[in-house]
């Protein structure tokens, strides 16, 4: 999630460098005896709170049942980023046997290092994810068409708008109007003039590769209807008319004074410093009794129906590491974890969307006694995440580096270097 993922950026060159080495750690992969074996296995969740509490009791309940498979589980070792540790142990051949923290975007980096587990291979693997996640799967999948990764969980980002600050700047608090960039900038307009808030919003305007996720991807994916911003061969797609849209909507709001350009210290929504932020339904336990807000879909340039509109899912997927010798045990936890059973504690436990297609209806009670999280759970359906390729988090902080320059700072010319950075974003991410 955003806030968590901060501490990625400060090793991102230290990662990368590491990964695109292609140095391979642990055994085949594709070894059949180890893919039947079964017996003890340790797996690594992430260190947020909710999620260790989840992973505690998934692992207790297992345990219970399983005297001969028994299951270690433990927090991602400290690190500066969980894609630095992981890179660092498939090298090492010290993984574990599945990580319930991998981000999507460096999955092809951990392949190509021979740390993953093609999970394809197992009997059934590829009918049990479809079942499960439908076609959003799709997106997960490697370029050989296997699944080095089970999609997991989501945290599909919205706009969270500060209702008080909302009225003080005589602004709808029920019923906003930002579903358009004309609406949204009009907004923006008012909360400034108001002095109801320094900024309208203030999304991250660092550096880091994974930045794009929480200001322009959103975007993107809305104002395409669904669109990644590469192919499935890795070609950036987003130097079309959508993706300058988008650019551009945001230099505007940079260049207006709608959005600062400096690091902010703490969270500038849950301050006050900013009327909105984009944020998934992580932020809905983080923010409660700090601000009294509401939610609505990212905005596109001529409106789009909520139920049409797509964004962003921050997905965190699970991954099964070459250096496991019980991968039969590991397999079948791993497809525990992933029952409707344990998928309703973990929304329950932490708020957040397992990636499953029948969400809304198999968890209507929940969603039903939990209103604040209904909108996110149908917002789940609807999402594009990062490529998936071996060299993503490159291409992404090519990608950064020209927003950075030409939206943020608002240098040069837009349509020209958004081209510039589609064709060294094709030519990274197709690097081989």
């Amino acid at each position: 999630m955003q806030r968590r993922m901060i501490a990625i950026g400060t090793a991102v060159a230290a990662a990368t460098a590491l990964v695109l080495s292609g140095c391979s750690g642990g055994s085949d992969a594709s070894s059949s005896d180890a893919m039947k074996a079964k017996g003890p296995i340790t797996i690594w969740y992430s260190n947020n709170e909710q999620e260790v509490q989840w992973g505690k009791a998934a692992v207790a309940s297992w345990n219970k049942t399983h005297p001969d498979e028994q299951v270690k589980g433990q927090e991602v070792p400290a690190g500066k980023s969980t894609e630095e540790v992981i890179g660092a142990a498939i090298t090492a051949g010290t993984t574990p046997c599945l990580v319930y923290n991998n981000l999507p975007a460096a999955t092809g980096q951990f392949q190509k290092q021979g740390g993953l587990v093609d999970l394809s291979k197992f009997s059934g693997a590829d009918a049990y994810i479809q079942k499960r996640s439908g076609d959003v799967a799709d997106q997960y999948k490697s370029a050989d068409g296997d699944f080095y990764q089970m999609p997991w969980k989501s945290n599909p980002v919205m706009i969270f708008y500060n209702k008080d600050l909302f009225a003080k700047a005589g602004l709808s608090t029920t019923d906003p109007k930002l579903g358009t960039y004309d609406e949204f900038l009009a907004a923006a307009q008012k909360i400034k003039d108001s002095g109801a808030a320094p900024y309208a919003i203030y999304p991250t305007p660092t550096s880091e590769f994974f930045q794009p996720n929480f200001d322009f991807l959103p975007l993107y994916a809305a104002e395409t209807g669904g669109k990644g911003i590469a192919t499935k061969d890795n070609k950036a797609t987003f130097d079309d008319q959508a993706g300058y849209d988008v650019a551009n909507f945001w230099k505007t709001v940079y260049a207006k004074g709608y959005a600062g350009t400096e690091q902010v210290q703490g969270d500038a929504f849950a301050t006050g410093k900013a009327a909105m932020a984009i944020v998934g339904p992580w932020a809905i336990a983080s923010y409660k009794g700090k601000v009294n807000w509401g939610s609505v879909p990212v905005p596109t340039k001529d409106g789009t129906a909520a139920d049409k509109t797509y964004t962003f899912p921050d997905a965190k997927n699970v991954g099964m590491y070459s250096s496991c010798k019980n991968q039969g045990t590991a397999w079948d936890f791993l497809k525990y974890t992933t029952s409707s059973d344990q998928d309703r504690k973990l929304l329950e436990t932490t708020g957040q969307m397992p990636i499953r297609t029948d969400l809304a209806t198999t968890y209507a009670d929940y969603f039903s006694q939990n209103p604040a999280y209904k909108e996110f759970g149908s917002q789940a359906a609807r999402t594009v995440d990062d490529p998936t390729g071996p060299n993503t988090i490159a291409a992404l902080q090519g990608f950064r580096d020209f927003y950075t320059k030409a939206v943020i700072s608002g240098d040069g010319d837009l349509k020209a270097q958004l081209k510039q950075a589609a064709t060294k974003f094709t030519q990274q991410a197709q690097q081989k």
